[in-house]
């Protein structure tokens, strides 16, 4: 990987030190609106828990905490976390919202725990997608959806191959689309939604 390559890495793919601190504040003004946008199409009531994987710098977990019982952040990066903390410390001093270390395929939740799964921005990262959507499924309750969003272009499939592999998870009643972000610089974002069967 080259010097640049590495320095994107630390900032935004898996943020770490003062470069990830950096990249978790252009994050959270780049992706705010796609965090908000998951948020209002996965519609967690106020009685669900919901499951944000890869909150980043917590814009859509905040959300998430404003309209859900309890929210659960899991991320792999440390200097992300901390910046979850800063944005949602009343959520987390109320128990509204939880941080765990964790990744996609190992969350470190108990089976059916969680009614929603969101991601925005993440998918590409997981190492093992297989893994993680069998993971996702397993920690939904039946009848739970998960919503995600990536941008278009880092994705190493296509929406609708991602899609097929919700299914060899087991997810149901799939749909994918296309939404363009606002702002001029924005990336367009493939969106998937899915459902474990009741």
């Amino acid at each position: 990987m080259s010097s640049l390559g590495q320095a994107l890495d630390r900032a935004f793919g898996r943020p770490r030190g003062p470069l990830g601190r950096l990249g978790g504040i252009a994050m959270a003004r780049g992706n705010a609106a796609t965090e908000r946008h998951v948020v209002s199409v996965a519609k967690p009531g106020p009685e669900e828990t919901v499951l944000v994987v890869g909150p980043g710098p917590g814009v859509g977990l905040e959300a998430a905490a404003e309209r859900a019982r309890l929210v659960i952040g899991i991320d792999p990066s440390r200097e992300m976390l901390d910046l979850c903390r800063k944005r949602c410390a009343d959520a987390i001093r109320s128990g509204n919202v939880l941080l765990r270390h964790a990744t996609a395929a190992r969350t470190g939740l108990n089976a059916e725990t969680a009614d929603v799964v969101l991601s925005v921005n993440n998918v590409h990262l997981w190492e093992d997608r297989a893994a993680a959507f069998a993971e996702l499924y397993r920690v939904l309750r039946p009848g739970g959806r998960i919503v995600l969003s990536a941008h278009e272009k880092w994705l190493s499939v296509s929406r609708h191959a991602l899609a097929a592999e919700t299914e060899d998870a087991g997810f149901t009643d799939t749909q994918t689309w296309t939404w363009q972000p606002p702002g001029p610089l924005a990336a367009r974002a493939a969106q998937l939604r899915a459902w474990r069967p009741s």
